[in-house]
């Protein structure tokens, strides 16, 4: 029953689909007559490529047809004769409108002018040809989908590229530096993400994405999951009438091959489109870890002094990563037009992976001088597979901006995994130590509701109201075997054996309302209500799990409420200039992983384990930004607060607990350990001095101030970090276009790890053939091979100096052929190259 009534909701917003629509259409059995024109762009008379004429039949306002303009702005449509509403619409321009046009006979409508739309409630817009980005009351959206350097990249790759975010070696996603960051695709959580995780962003195809949404003071239409703010991954679908796609194939050393498929067919009533992919893909990478153990000082009971020495005082490892990867997904999509103002959209996407991942570490250990040396491999066999179905239903009740959405979600994943442990002593002897399977099996299915309503009030206000469910449910089977020597067969290992489940249900409401006052000052604010249950059933028959435990409780049921208020203002100091002010409060809930009480093996010498105790996090953000455009350069920058209170972060102790050689047991445990301030500011630099030439530079700086302690240890850290990018655009001779991405990452540092600086140098050139239907790339991540973490970890009991490389230098070969689908779209270059900017 807690499903039944969002679901009842979502089928009432639904109904209007039912409603019956007047058949046939005007001039049945007439001659066609043609209707041309040409389109232009006011400002600069230059032609509107791909602008939409639309003509609606007044006698049947169902009966809807159209076309586009040419390379030179012109259209030519044939249609029945009759009496029509037209209009001609293209993307960031004021839409024109010729009502109750009467056509007996074929017709020149002449030379129509669009101008630029500037006065949008939410919106300024920063635009031009090979535009990427635009400037939004609460987010900044960079269109991704023509960099160069992404060609045969993943998600992840992309996103690196993206302004105030960063995706580090481990693959872990940071916005302004801060890793909770909640992530969407198409505006909701989705299978594609891999609920939760981002390891899945790895294997997803970059070309496959539109662009990326990245918002820094959400609104309250968005969760208030990710203290950090949201990325929301917008993927690719054509608009235009027709048929058009693009195929794109690559190949790279390491192995690095695949294909991708984009294809969009559109008519008057549908528009179907389809994404399919598959990639192969290697990753070789390699550790260092150098790991120093000290003596303890305790007390028993009668207050003596105990000194405890560790078995061995150094341990070194080296390690080497072959990672290989194969999948294939698909993104199958229908929209139907029920008219010109309402639609409904399914999509099903589905992802199936498979991946072998051997690791192989040799570790040497030491108590004054080499005492013996190990070989361990670790050979780890997944298969993932994961589908989401989703249904949208949109109503445009009429042209002033009344909009009724709902929307229906449901996403599965199934993913097995299993690992085989092997570690034998290579120094002295040559004898087996330990030999160990790991089966692990995680099975989540979501259910995602939600209702949004928008309703203009006069000219320049609206208000919105909606509500959004989610429900979550995460099953996690852990069992290990043992290999017994003397048998020579592998024995269940009770005492590392559980079953985990967990759900998580959040019911919320939210409204806002937002206003333009004036020709200065736009606002937006709002108020979000949000109810978390969370419950976590554990099973397993082991003995010693109290030992990790302690008095924790390992069945829990917790509930939270919460209000999020959120505020947008917008002050124009001139036409090209504003400052924008935002306040958002937040929630940082702790996944399952970090609930999950059972201690799980990440080697022979540590273990993970969840804390049922945690609570969520809560943050208070405040940001202050500015954007001044001149006619060749842009500058867009911020400075903003964040307090988070009950902040949670794993933290390294020692279990008491040591291996058959000696080797003492480390587990990772996470804590609320107080309070997280942390300040910063950022900004981005575009400079377009011509046609041929583009550079953009941002950077962003952070202090970052955490309080707390654990088990007497004072945890409590200062760090100021800084990381920055810097991008070119060149068109050489014989249009060859030349690409430079560079990214440095500062020094950072938590409670008890501080890690290294560190840059990486992407390149990439691509030259357009085949009457520029085709492209071929070149391009190379990471050129000098120096994208690496390395971090110095400092606890009471062990140091360790560790170095981690997750993929070595890569270079790509790729070739695009676009069917029906030009290179170049958006609004012609203006004669001032005014507010260009490219290669994100």
């Amino acid at each position: 029953m807690r499903k039944l009534f969002p679901l009842l909701l979502l089928l009432f917003t639904l109904q209007p689909i039912l409603s019956q629509r007047p058949e046939g259409g005007p001039g049945n059995g007439s001659a066609p007559v043609t209707i041309s024109g040409i389109v232009l762009d006011q400002e600069t008379n230059q032609p509107l490529e791909y602008a939409t004429l639309v003509l609606q039949s007044i006698d049947n306002p169902d009966k809807v047809t159209g076309g586009i303009t040419d390379i030179d702005g012109k259209f030519s449509v044939e249609t029945a004769p009759g009496k029509y509403n037209a209009r001609i619409e293209y993307i960031s321009y004021k839409t024109k409108q010729l009502p109750n046009q009467t056509f007996t006979k074929s017709t020149d409508l002449g030379t129509i002018k669009l101008a630029l739309d500037v006065a949008q409630l939410n919106e300024v817009d920063v635009v031009g040809e090979r535009t990427t980005v635009e400037v939004r009351l609460d987010k900044k959206i960079y269109n991704i989908g023509k960099d160069l350097t992404i060609s045969g990249a993943t998600v992840s790759d992309a996103l690196n590229n993206v302004p105030s975010v960063n995706v580090d070696v481990d693959g872990a996603i940071s916005l302004r530096g801060n890793e909770n960051v909640r992530i969407l695709i198409n505006g909701k959580p989705s299978a594609l993400a891999g609920f939760g995780s981002t390891d899945a962003l790895r294997q997803l195809p970059a070309d496959a994405i539109e662009k990326v949404e990245v918002i820094t003071s959400p609104s309250a239409r968005y969760d208030a999951e990710g203290t950090a703010g949201i990325l929301n991954i917008i993927l690719k679908r054509e608009k235009t009438l027709g048929f058009n796609g693009s195929v794109n194939v690559y190949a790279g050393h390491p192995t690095n091959a695949g294909a991708t498929v984009n294809a969009n067919l559109r008519t008057d009533k549908f528009n179907f489109f389809t994404t399919v992919g598959y990639r192969k893909r290697t990753g070789p990478g390699n550790a260092f870890f150098d790991n120093n153990y000290f003596s303890r000082t305790s007390t028993d009971d009668g207050g003596n002094t105990i000194i405890t020495e560790p078995e061995f005082s150094r341990i070194i490892e080296d390690r080497d990563y072959e990672r290989n990867n194969e999948g294939y997904n698909l993104n199958l999509g229908a929209e139907y037009f029920f008219n010109e103002t309402s639609s409904v959209t399914g999509t099903f996407f589905k992802r199936i992976s498979d991946g072998t991942d051997i690791t192989n570490i040799v570790s040497e250990r030491y108590k004054s001088t080499l005492d013996n040396e190990t070989f361990r491999k670790e050979v780890e066999n997944e298969d993932d597979k994961n589908w989401q179905f989703s249904l949208n239903y949109q109503n445009k009740f009429d042209n002033e901006g009344e909009e009724l959405t709902g929307a229906f979600q449901y996403s599965e994943g199934d993913e097995d995994q299993f690992t085989l442990y092997d570690e034998s002593i290579t120094i002295p002897t040559n004898d087996l130590i330990s030999r160990q399977n790991l089966n692990e099996t995680q099975k989540q299915n979501d259910i995602l509701l939600q209702v949004d309503y928008v309703l203009p009030i006069g000219e320049d206000s609206q208000f919105e109201i909606g509500y959004r469910g989610n429900f979550e449910e995460e099953t996690n089977t852990y069992s290990v075997e043992d290999f017994e020597i003397t048998s020579g067969v592998f024995v269940p290992n009770i005492d590392l054996s559980n079953d985990f489940t967990f759900y998580q249900d959040v019911n919320a409401f939210y409204t806002q309302y937002g206003s333009k006052l004036g020709k200065k000052f736009s606002f937006l604010t709002g108020l979000r209500l949000e109810n978390t249950r969370l419950t976590g059933i554990l099973n397993s028959e082991s003995d010693f799990l109290q030992e990790f435990a302690g008095e924790i409780d390992l069945n829990f049921k917790k509930n939270y409420l919460g209000l999020f208020p959120t505020a947008n203002l917008t002050y124009e100091i001139a036409e090209r200039e504003n400052i924008t002010l935002g306040y958002n409060r937040r929630i940082n809930r702790p996944r399952g992983w970090f609930l999950n009480p059972f201690p799980s093996l990440t080697s022979r010498t540590n273990v993970n384990q969840g804390n049922p105790d945690l609570d969520p996090a809560y943050s208070n953000t405040f940001d202050i930004g500015y954007l001044k455009r001149w006619d060749k350069t842009t500058l867009t920058s911020s400075i903003y607060y964040q307090n988070e209170t009950n902040s949670f972060e794993r933290v390294q102790e020692s279990t008491g607990l040591f291996t058959s050689d000696g080797i003492e047991i480390i587990r990772s445990i996470p804590f609320n350990l107080a309070t997280n301030i942390r300040i910063g500011a950022e900004s981005s630099l575009m400079y377009n001095p011509n046609r041929k030439m583009r550079f953009t530079g941002s950077f962003n700086i952070f202090q970052f101030k955490s309080e707390g302690s654990f088990n007497g240890q004072e945890l409590g850290t200062t760090n100021t970090s800084w990381f920055a990018r810097f991008n070119s655009k060149i068109t050489l001779p014989a249009k060859i276009d030349w690409q430079t991405n560079f990214f440095y990452m500062g020094p950072r540092a938590n409670a008890q790890t501080k890690s290294k600086s560190m840059y990486g140098l992407n390149l990439a050139f691509s030259k357009d053939i085949l009457k520029d239907n085709g492209t071929i790339s070149l391009n190379v991540r990471d050129l000098f091979n120096t994208f690496k973490r390395r971090s110095y970890t400092e606890t009471p009991f062990f140091t360790s100096d560790s170095e981690f490389q997750w993929r070595v230098r890569q270079i790509t070969v790729s070739f695009m052929y676009r069917i029906n689908e030009q290179k170049k779209r958006g609004r012609p270059q203006r004669n001032d190259d005014e507010d260009e900017e490219e290669g994100f």
